[in-house]
């Protein structure tokens, strides 16, 4: 996999944050010691006391905002612990799902080894938001607002709605195949059929927060090429 540079990856910039969009297939941070490249890793090649102040999922792309100097990480993290950073995902999901400001508010328990799930008694209060945004025969795009911030709280809680991301194999979302959506499409002979997408359809849209400056900002990352195209071939021949 080649690694883009952490320079191209800037949307905004300033003299305490650095907004970058995520590309997939890459960690926030370090999963395990030693090893593979992560977003701490890159950011910390561009200015050396960079701090990541949220996660995304390694699959997920999009806006993820990193502090220049512990100052910046400190304020930033406590809109993170009060609430005050709005965040929008997009993402593409199984089945046709009419949501109108549908609110989710199922607790979630982490479970341990990176799996969670929904625990009314012992769970931690978790909300989000759902919209959607366009429908197609077999999938609709959607608006997720999370509230809290739990751990893959957005994929689980479509999940309970029989509403899985497509792609998430984890929460049962079915990879997007062109064979499906496209009538009389023709395989050859031993060929294998990939998935239009290789990850679970998850992009981190937007983020709005108050800089250290005290200026509100808001930073839109647009889509990845995958997304992108995924996104291109089920308005062709999905609608």
């Amino acid at each position: 996999m080649k690694f883009p540079k952490f320079a191209d990856l800037i949307l905004f910039e300033d003299d305490d944050i650095i907004v970058v969009n995520k590309p997939p297939f890459i960690s926030s941070l370090d999963e395990r010691e030693g090893g593979e490249i992560n977003m701490l890793r890159l950011a910390k090649q561009y200015t050396d006391d960079a701090q990541i102040c949220h996660r995304l999922d390694k699959e997920t792309s999009g806006a993820l905002i990193m502090a220049k100097n512990p100052e910046a990480y400190r304020t930033v993290s406590m809109q993170f612990e009060k609430r005050k950073v709005k965040k929008v995902y997009h993402a593409i999901i199984d089945g046709t799902h009419v949501f109108e400001s549908l609110l989710i508010d199922l607790p979630i328990l982490n479970v341990g080894k990176g799996n969670v799930t929904i625990s009314r008694q012992e769970g931690k209060r978790a909300e989000t938001w759902f919209q959607s945004l366009k429908y197609f025969k077999h999938y609709t795009l959607v608006e997720c607002r999370p509230v809290t911030g739990r751990m893959h709280q957005i994929r689980i809680h479509l999940a309970t709605q029989r509403a899985s991301i497509a792609g998430d194999e984890m929460y049962k979302g079915q990879p997007v195949f062109l064979s499906k959506i496209k009538r009389k499409y023709i395989l050859g002979k031993d060929q294998e059929e990939l998935p239009i997408m290789k990850r679970f359809a998850l992009h981190a849209y937007e983020v709005s927060f108050k800089l250290p400056s005290g200026n509100d900002i808001t930073v839109h990352a647009p889509y990845p090429k995958d997304f992108e195209t995924l996104l291109k071939l089920l308005e062709k021949f999905d609608c």
